[in-house]
Order: structure tokens, then C-alpha cells, then sequence
């Protein structure tokens, strides 16, 4: 596996770091997570102009590349988005349902999405989940029933993700003999929509469909085939949030470091004593070994074998979530009590962390998995 970077994507990084640093400052991210979309659109708009809601899509609509950007690429960019805790809808509309659109779409629905979603006018949001499911991807009670020349769809999708600020809502349905997906305007009569802040800053709905009518050329994708390309976005989408919670990590430990130098207790700097020194090393070195997770969750992520792919993001969802939990604790509890207030950043670190680990399948889920893989072997 070759760790290095190309030079385009060092310049990424390069780029990227310099804007979290300048454009994305704490307190600013924290008065945005409390207004009413919850995220900047002014933000979002720069995202299209540097190419960041570009860089998966193939050149033909709108993309950077020939083939659409690949899941390293994304994970430098989710990367630094972890350092900077961004609350955009990067996630639910460029990586997860912009990846549906891309993978799975018809030349028409790409034609009409993925322009609109690389130039910031467009946002999307994967309505997949459901109350009870527990994780489980092929359990859904929604149903879509043939009407004339289109699909009636009704049912509830639990904790949508971006789905407060979405445009365009892909909505998974029963159809009798499978999962099938589509295409349904966010503002369609009988769509009801419930933004939420989550515990994070984020933004998450529900959403309640009642006989919501869409036309034929809604479906995404076969008929009846909607589960394997369903877990195939969650795969990259989870890929994507191991980036992110490694450099959640990096800055977790950055923030500790300069913390204990600078924090004075018996007429000297708290770093000189050893056994916090120590416990600032083993928080390194998780980070260092999530991000080789990461990095192996994003080169998996793009193989075209669906079992090595799974074996290899759920391992890497469990090892991380353990090692996120691990970090997260120590940098609060060196930091006292003033390491869990709302004006620090660290606790913001901290809750992100526990809300990635909650998203997509958490730590027991994956370890579990991952588990059954190894005993099919």
C-alpha cells in the first residue's frame, strides 16, 4: 500500500489546511452551528469554487477528473474538514448521495444532479435509515407502489442527514422484491420534513412521506436493486468519516500538547511531569494507527470486490471508533474540567468524535462485522 501523496494532492491538503485555518475559525463555527441552517452557504459556495464539491464526479458533468475522484482524495479533504469540525453537508450531498447519483444514476439524472451539486446550487440527501433499524442496511418498512407511469412512496427515514437542507431527497422504498431507489424533490406534496440540531452542532431530519408522487424517471438504478449500491455509498461514506475522525485526532492531540506546556501546577509546566508524558504518547500513537486505518478504509473503498470492502471499512469503523473514544477521553481529562465547556473546542472535538462512532454503524456493530467475516472465511 503506498502512503505517499501526489503532488495534486499534497497541493490539496496544502490548500485546504490554510482555509480551515483562515476562513473556518472556532468561534465563528460555533455561532453558525446555532443559526437557522446550521451551516454557511457563503462556505459552501467557496467549496464549489475551490473544486471541493467537484473533485468525485467525473469530468462529463461537471467533475475533476475522468473517472470521478477517487476515496483518498476524499479523505484528505474530510480530513481537514475534521480539524476544522465543518458543518457544511459535505458528507450527505457530495460523498454519500452524490455518490449514489454518480455510481448508480441514469446519463439523464446525472446530467440534471452532479453540475448543480459541483456548482453549490444543488443539495442532496440519502433518506435511508429508519426507526428500529439498528443499523441494519436491508431493513426498510418504506414501500413504493407502481401508480400509472410513476411510484407512489410512503413511509418515515430517521436521522437524514443533510436532510433539512437537501433540494433532492434519495429515498430508498420496498418495491416487492427489493430495495429500490429515488429521486424525490425535497418540497413535493406529502413530503414532510423535521430539521434537528444534533448533539455535535450538526443537522439532521425526519422525514414523512404520504403518498409522495413521483414520475418513472425517479427510479435510480434497477428496479429491485437498490441494496447493493446503498451499501456501497454507506462504505464510502463511513471511509469518509474515519478521515474525518483522524483529524479530529491530530487536533485533539495538538490542542493537549500545547496544553500541558503551557498549564502550570507546582512552579512548573504540567508536560515535565512523565505520566502525562506517557499518556500524551499512547494518544499519538492511536492517531497514528487510525490513520492507517483510514487510509486503508479509502484505498478498500474503491474495490470492486463488495466482501473485501466491507471486511476492510468495518474494520477500520470498529478500530477507529475505539481509538476516537480512547482519544477524546484523554484529551478532556487532561485538559480538567475545563476540558468538557462549551467555549473550549475540545469538547466539540470530543462530541463529534461520539457522533461519528454513532453514525453509519457504531463500534459494536462494525467489530461485529467484522467478526462474521473472519468465521465465513
Amino acid at each position: 500500500m503506498d502512503f505517499n501523496y501526489t503532488d495534486e494532492q499534497n497541493a490539496l491538503r496544502d490548500t485546504l489546511s490554510r482555509y480551515i485555518v483562515k476562513d473556518y475559525p472556532f468561534e465563528a463555527r460555533r455561532a453558525l452551528a446555532k443559526s437557522a441552517d446550521g451551516f454557511s452557504r457563503e462556505h459552501w459556495k467557496q467549496f464549489a469554487e475551490l473544486g471541493l464539491l467537484a473533485l468525485p464526479f467525473p469530468e462529463d458533468f461537471g467533475g475533476l477528473s475522468v473517472t470521478g475522484g477517487n476515496a483518498v482524495d476524499t479523505l484528505l479533504v474530510m480530513e481537514a474538514f475534521g480539524r476544522g469540525l465543518v458543518l457544511e453537508p459535505y458528507l450527505s450531498t457530495v460523498i454519500v448521495a452524490g455518490g449514489l447519483v454518480r455510481d448508480a444514476g441514469s446519463a439523464a439524472q446525472k446530467e440534471e444532479l452532479l453540475p448543480a451539486v459541483a456548482g453549490g446550487v444543488r443539495m442532496l440527501a440519502l433518506a435511508h435509515y429508519e426507526r428500529g433499524a439498528r443499523y441494519e442496511v436491508s431493513r426498510v418498512d418504506t414501500a413504493a407502489r407502481a401508480d400509472g407511469s410513476g411510484w407512489k412512496i410512503t413511509g418515515a427515514k430517521g436521522v437524514v442527514l443533510g436532510g433539512g437542507s437537501a433540494d433532492t431527497l434519495l429515498v430508498s422504498a420496498s418495491t416487492g422484491k427489493g430495495l429500490s431507489l429515488f429521486l424525490v424533490d425535497a418540497r413535493a406534496k406529502g413530503v414532510a420534513v423535521r430539521n434537528t440540531m444534533t448533539q455535535d452542532g450538526g443537522r439532521a431530519a425526519e422525514i414523512t412521506l404520504d403518498n409522495v408522487a413521483v414520475g418513472k424517471d425517479a427510479l435510480v438504478g434497477a428496479q429491485n436493486g437498490a441494496l447493493p449500491i446503498v451499501e456501497r455509498a454507506l462504505d464510502y461514506g463511513i471511509a469518509a468519516m474515519c478521515a474525518e475522525a483522524v483529524g479530529i485526532m491530530a487536533a485533539l492531540d495538538e490542542a493537549t500538547l500545547e496544553y500541558l506546556k503551557t498549564r502550570k501546577q507546582f512552579g512548573q509546566a504540567i508536560g515535565r511531569f512523565q505520566a502525562l508524558q506517557h499518556r500524551m504518547v499512547d494518544m499519538v500513537i492511536a492517531t497514528e494507527q487510525s490513520r492507517s486505518m483510514a487510509m486503508m478504509a479509502a484505498v478498500k473503498a474503491d474495490s470492486p470486490d463488495a466482501a473485501e470492502r466491507r471486511r476492510a471499512i468495518s474494520a477500520a469503523k470498529a478500530y477507529i471508533g475505539q481509538q476516537a473514544r480512547f482519544v477524546g477521553q484523554q484529551a478532556v481529562q487532561l485538559h480538567g474540567g475545563m476540558g468538557v465547556v462549551d467555549e473550549l473546542n475540545v469538547s466539540h472535538y470530543f462530541k463529534r468524535l461520539t457522533m461519528i462512532d454513532l453514525t453509519y454503524g457504531n463500534t459494536d456493530h462494525h467489530l461485529g462485522l467484522f467478526s462474521d467475516t473472519l468465521l465465513a472465511a
